[in-house]
């Protein structure tokens, strides 16, 4: 009796064991952030629904782990290598500041990235068709789109013979690329630009002062990550000064800014999603190619037109 007793035991044992020995952990994925969560809820909204397309799901079959830059760029290393310490299976990086903490923090685990600018020739790819290394993503065409928005806003804004600059110095934006870019879309434009630097709240105020003092026609909003976190103040001053913007994502617009012309950030993160989902199904973030948006949107806030005036 007590050897049949002893049998069952070991072998209700043996088979608990072995199942646990079958069971694995859900792979992790770190997500690296350059805003705040509640600016960011429609992107991650968006990444998880690019992840779920074939299972992926939340708190089920894949772990998501943030961590918030809030604008504050100098935190993004410590977070990527944080993620490395805890060998999570990709990481999702979104602009450069973001892409670069994350390349210089391991070479081994893959990084899918939403960013702008030459990946190229900042040496962040091989090529757009065969990244090579550990990075792949989606390129949102952030510094490629300047002399287009400033274009349009010369035409929206014809009255508007001095336009200022917002650049922040520690950002994407106050880069010579991207600041020789726009002072070449001003003299084909015969505009006057005039730079205003940014890099705190506070800076943004007297930034916005100034320029309403020197009365400037219109104000160009450059893509960077610190001001897309900003956004609410930096539409609220517009307005405040009765000063025209334009701006590159529809999330400023949907704000209460003026205009705004590029390409969705949510469709972006939801391919960031997907290509995360074919990651952790195997496949190398080599083959990958870099994808390019296809599709761009100008939005009008047509409250904000009425309260502006005729452009």
């Amino acid at each position: 009796m007590r050897r049949r007793w002893f049998l069952q035991v070991l072998a209700g044992t043996m088979s608990a064991g072995a199942l646990c020995a079958e069971q694995k952990p859900i792979p992790v994925v770190g997500f690296l952030g350059n805003l705040s969560p509640e600016l960011a809820a429609s992107f991650v909204a968006a990444f998880k629904d690019g992840l779920a397309t074939t299972g992926f799901i939340d708190g089920q079959s894949v772990a998501i782990a943030y961590r918030w830059a809030e604008g504050r760029y100098d935190r993004l290393p410590a977070f990527a290598n944080d993620f490395v310490g805890r060998k999570v299976d990709v990481i999702i990086a979104a602009g450069t500041p973001g892409i670069t903490a994350a390349k210089n923090a391991t070479t081994t685990i893959p990084i899918v990235f939403t960013g702008g600018g030459d990946l190229v020739a900042a040496g962040l790819v091989a090529s757009l068709a065969r990244p090579g290394g550990n990075l792949t993503g989606i390129s949102i065409f952030g510094r490629e789109l300047h002399p287009k928005r400033f274009q349009l806003l010369c035409e929206l804004i014809s009255q508007a013979e001095m336009i200022a600059l917002l650049v922040n110095p520690n950002g994407y934006s106050g880069s010579e690329v991207a600041v020789r870019d726009l002072q070449e879309a001003a003299r084909m434009n015969s505009r006057r630009l005039i730079i205003f630097k940014a890099r705190t709240e506070s800076e943004i105020d007297a930034a916005f002062t100034s320029l309403a003092h020197q009365h400037v026609g219109a104000v160009f909003v450059p893509s960077d990550p610190f001001f897309t976190g900003r956004r609410e103040q930096l539409v609220t001053l517009a307005a405040r000064h009765a000063i025209p913007a334009i701006y590159d994502w529809r999330e400023y617009a949907d704000a209460g800014g003026l205009i705004s012309y590029g390409p969705s950030l949510d469709a972006t993160f939801k391919q960031a999603g997907i290509y995360a989902r074919r990651i952790l199904a195997g496949a190398k973030t080599s083959e990958l190619p870099i994808l390019q948006p296809t599709r761009f949107e100008m939005i009008i806030n047509l409250k904000t037109a009425r309260i502006a005036g005729p452009c």
